[in-house]
């Protein structure tokens, strides 16, 4: 087999052959150009505290120990804010060897500061599945400053499949950078791809979203349907620099517009913790083509989600706060982002979930 990323093809090959299965067959709307959208199941229990299996042991066999009480989401259920939840998801894998696989949040999961988490039997890391792992799979969900109200189906989290070594190394990605520029300016590559924060638009002050601590519930099915001023506080400024409060959430975005070609994806990672007292959250994958020009793009930006720690932090126009690992592809996805599918954040800048809408 080819290392690199597994594309949509190859996705669609590990379903016939069983190594991708559901209780409900996956349906093509979850198949992306270098991932698989995963589903809720139809139950969701509230545990006092997040877990991992531990090695030789089941996730179910462990959740007697935590269980405080269990919904049925069948006729919708709410996540309430600060909760932690499991949810058993309809898909589960049976891997061959040389295919790992690792999960992440969903843009717009991330955007709603929802901390979701895929966990497996056996299981020592979050959203890392090794080669070989036969069993189910169950998202650990915890609102962290919206509840939510979700159905069986829905598609927090997503799973990318990779055949061995799939990083680029720096030399590599400056190499590609040279053939093919993949930042608008210059391109800081330390372990991937520096992404900065943009504190002094080109136009206006708004740079960008705190989310406001005490709101309704937001249904993940509405799309575009809540006022984002029912959520979020503007941030403004004209001196290129905010502070962080500590415990808040903030949307932010990247001063760079970046770029992924047909035949690379990448993963958004933190940069160094001794940078600040923040965070920038993971805000998931990067599929092939986003801000591509073959997919109709001509960079896009990246969206950052950041959450200040114990101190107030003074976050300045420019400062490197996360990076993009780059990966090659196995072979080129048959549909890139943007291209013929709905891609929510193709050609984006500052931009909140798309849940909400302008007021």
């Amino acid at each position: 087999m080819t290392t690199g990323v597994l594309p949509d093809s190859h996705l669609k090959a590990m379903i016939a052959r069983g190594e991708i299965a559901a209780e409900t067959p996956v349906i093509p709307e979850q198949i992306q150009p270098a991932s698989l959208d995963l589903r809720l199941g139809h139950v969701a229990y509230r545990i006092r505290a997040s877990f991992l299996a531990g090695k030789t042991r089941r996730v179910d066999a462990r959740l007697a120990e935590f269980e405080m009480h269990r919904m049925d989401l069948r006729d919708g259920a709410v996540l309430e804010k600060g909760c932690v939840y499991l949810v058993p998801l309809m898909e589960r894998l049976a891997l061959p060897a040389g295919v790992t696989a690792v999960a992440n949040a969903k843009s717009s999961t991330g955007r709603l500061d929802l901390l979701t988490r895929v966990i497996t039997d056996g299981g020592t890391e979050f959203d890392r599945i090794p080669e070989g792992y036969a069993g189910p799979l169950y998202a650990e969900i915890c609102p962290r400053s919206f509840s939510v109200l979700v159905r069986p189906g829905m598609r927090l989290n997503q799973i990318r499949f990779r055949a061995g070594q799939a990083a680029l190394s720096d030399a590599e990605l400056i190499r590609l950078h040279a053939e093919e520029p993949l930042v608008s300016g210059e391109a800081v590559i330390d372990g991937g791809l520096g992404f900065s924060v943009d504190l002094l638009p080109e136009t206006g002050d708004l740079v960008g979203y705190r989310a406001k601590p005490h709101t309704g519930v937001i249904d993940l099915d509405r799309i575009a349907h809540y006022p984002a001023s029912d959520f979020w506080e503007e941030i403004r400024t004209r001196d290129g620099r905010i502070i962080l409060d500590p415990g808040a959430f903030y949307i932010l975005v990247s001063r760079e517009a970046v770029t992924i070609p047909p035949d690379h994806a990448a993963e958004m990672a933190p940069y160094l913790a001794m940078v600040g007292e923040f965070r920038v959250h993971y805000a998931g994958f990067f599929d092939p083509g986003f801000g591509h020009g073959a997919a109709g793009g001509a960079g896009s930006r990246g969206v950052l989600e950041v959450r200040c720690h114990e101190a107030p932090f003074v976050l300045e126009h420019g400062q490197v706060v996360g990076r993009l690992v780059y990966e090659r592809m196995a072979a080129r996805p048959d549909r890139l982002y943007g291209a013929g599918i709905a891609s929510n954040y193709q050609g984006q800048g500052l931009k909140l979930a798309k849940h909400f809408r302008a007021g």
